[in-house]
């Protein structure tokens, strides 16, 4: 089990007011899961997002990642959990315009001291896995916009990371390259990878092998079939 979340709580202060955004929610992740996590904006899944990628702290409730109590972490384990546990795939991209891809990419080696030939190497092994190794030299003003959601996939597993966490990665893309982004998921879900990925689209959650529904700050499972949508 790479993810335990038990009776989980995230409020935040307004003034001398508490605020409660996540109640008691609890949830598991195996090795090898696609799991989505959908809900309308407001709902609480960025929230969680941030939790289990360790971008947050909850107020109380139990985090294992990997076994490991994320709550007894300091801030420098934290940021070494991110950079090798967690590999984050984002709406907006967040590619370096004045970097190529393979620059882009390797980001995440730098980061972790990892030697230059070997950060090089590493980029273009990731790219080629997500099908873009003939764009590596390409800035990102030069790459689509399904190309440039590649590049930040690859970005998020050049590290072999214990998951992807993906929030919203449709978001910015066109049908067709969602459709494509999607299916490359599956691709990389049936070589082992472990995804969480938050999104608000039905079609998009459907994706995933299992689907949570967040609202009101409150998680609960769904039955695929209910949705709709693409599968």
């Amino acid at each position: 089990m790479i993810i335990d979340i038990r009776n989980l709580y995230k409020n935040y202060k307004n003034g001398e007011m508490d605020v409660p955004v996540l109640h008691d929610v609890s949830f598991s992740v195996d090795e090898g899961e696609f799991v989505s996590i959908m809900g309308p904006s407001g709902s609480g899944k960025s929230t969680l997002m941030n939790i289990i990628g360790c971008l947050d702290r909850p107020t109380t409730g139990t985090y294992l990642f990997n076994g490991e109590d994320v709550s007894k972490m300091s801030d420098d384990q934290l940021s070494d959990l991110r950079n090798r546990g967690v590999g984050f795939v984002f709406q907006q991209f967040n590619l370096l315009p004045r970097e190529t891809a393979v620059e882009n990419v390797a980001l995440p080696l730098v980061y972790a001291n990892v030697p230059g030939k070997e950060r090089e190497d590493r980029a273009r092994k990731a790219l080629d896995r997500v099908g873009l190794s003939d764009r590596a030299d390409f800035l990102p003003t030069q790459l689509s916009g399904g190309q440039k959601q590649r590049v930040a996939v690859a970005r998020a597993l050049v590290n072999n990371p214990s998951i992807l966490l993906a929030d919203e990665p449709t978001g910015a893309l066109d049908s067709k390259s969602g459709e494509q982004l999607m299916e490359l998921f599956c691709e990389l879900n049936s070589q082992g990878t472990t995804i969480v990925m938050i999104t608000h689209e039905r079609g998009v959650a459907n994706y995933a092998q299992r689907v949570l529904v967040m609202s009101d700050g409150v998680l609960s499972a769904t039955n695929k079939e209910d949705l709709g949508g693409i599968k």
